[in-house]
């Protein structure tokens, strides 16, 4: 059986106020044609469809009409779970009817282990494949907050709980296995961040927990998956050097520190002697590139740039020693009239001047929730003694917020 692992779309995504619709297209037109090009008959697709818990009516509209066209590429079945960036019950809420499509959706942890298992089935009614469907597990589903406990205590057992729950899962899918016969292969997905993954500056990846806390190691999943298809890190990666615990990374360049990087969607050639991983290179849609240095390095590097007469979204960064009050009306002159998009500049020199308050060229896009709490504890002048549990205390109200956020109405 070919299966095809993807995850980490992030439809809606916006890159420095600049919408993505095109480039999603583009990408999923490109999928349809690679499942059909290399006879996928089922599609993984490991969390954060979207990229926030509210997605727009174009957003919903590129991810729907993508699964109704699965089929007629020859894809038989689609498992799709959740991330830490979707909306649990904005997933779920038409699963019922993309069930009758063969499109198995889930949004949250389910009461029942058997409940995120998915049995796939050939064209005469064979089971050909289990597949362990774990969604991104949230801090309040696999913990409960005891007063007094210590943040070494609350990761401890939120490890313990992400742990206990792939063991129940893949419990359920070995009865399960035992129950139809045969040896079916055992493939399970998740949306997490292992201990050593690789990530990038400015990539998106949100901490799912506060801190490292809720990082696990490979050896908590059980022996008895085949393949474990994860999604949350952007690069595309092996999990302790394995081959069969991969991320298959975000298929777009979700930032420009991404630009450079190969992105990957990962088939899986299934059978009875185990699992052999093909990997499949994304198309670059809207190339990305950052240009930096002084001003001189900065104007021959573009005037390459322009011979090349391909549009290109670019992040100028000014690292000369003058200070060039004027940079971005510099910076609009050199690109005038040429199919160069400057979406983000910052000014180095400038931001050293001026350390003590937000620099002429930054904006709130440059910094995260923790960047402002940060200045904010530096402006009231906090202890340094007092501020590593105030940090923590701070990390643990924004995610919360998130996930209220994502979890959509009640």
């Amino acid at each position: 059986m070919k299966i095809l692992h993807t995850s980490d779309w992030h439809i809606g995504r916006a890159l420095y106020g600049r919408k993505r619709y095109q480039e999603f297209e583009r990408f999923l037109d490109w999928l349809i044609a690679c499942i059909e090009t290399e006879g996928v008959e089922a599609l993984l697709v490991a969390g954060d469809v979207f990229d926030n818990g509210t997605p727009s009516n174009r957003a919903q509209e590129l991810y729907y009409r993508f699964l109704c066209r699965c089929a007629g590429a020859g894809c038989r079945h689609v498992v799709v779970t959740a991330g830490n960036h979707d909306s649990p019950s904005l997933l779920n809420a038409p699963r019922e009817v993309l069930r009758y499509l063969d499109i198995h959706v889930v949004g949250c942890m389910a009461e029942s282990a058997d409940d995120e298992l998915v049995v796939l089935y050939d064209s005469n009614g064979k089971a050909e494949l289990i597949v362990c469907a774990v969604p991104y597990l949230r801090d309040r589903d696999i913990r409960r907050a005891e007063a007094g406990e210590t943040f070494e205590d609350k990761g401890r057992k939120l490890v313990e709980g992400i742990r206990d729950h792939y063991q129940r899962v893949g419990e359920a899918a070995l009865a399960k296995r035992a129950e139809l016969g045969g040896g079916l292969p055992i493939i399970a997905m998740g949306h997490l961040f292992t201990s050593g993954g690789r990530t990038i500056a400015d990539d998106g990846v949100r901490e799912l927990y506060v801190g490292t806390l809720g990082h696990v190691r490979a050896d908590i999943f059980p022996d008895c998956f085949d393949y474990l298809a994860l999604g949350h890190l952007h690069v595309a990666q092996r999990v302790s050097g394995s081959d069969a615990r991969r991320y298959s990374g975000a298929p777009l360049p979700m930032s420009f520190g991404e630009a450079g990087q190969r992105k990957l969607v990962l088939v899986l050639n299934v059978d009875c002697r185990g699992v052999d991983v093909q990997e499949i290179s994304v198309p670059f849609f809207q190339p990305l590139a950052t240009v930096r240095g002084d001003w001189s390095q900065i104007t021959e590097r573009i005037a390459e740039l322009k011979r090349d007469a391909v549009s290109i979204w670019l992040e100028v960064i000014y690292e000369g020693e003058e200070i060039l009050a004027d940079l971005q009306e510099r910076l609009r002159e050199l690109i005038d009239g040429t199919s160069l998009e400057i979406l983000r500049s910052k000014n180095l020199r400038l931001v050293d001047r001026t350390l003590s308050r937000l620099a002429a060229e930054e904006t709130l896009d440059d910094l995260t929730f923790d960047d402002v709490f940060a200045r904010c504890l530096a402006a009231h002048e906090v202890p340094a003694e007092q501020q590593g549990e105030l940090v923590a205390v701070f990390r643990e109200a924004v995610l919360a917020l998130q996930d209220d956020d994502l979890r959509g109405p009640r």
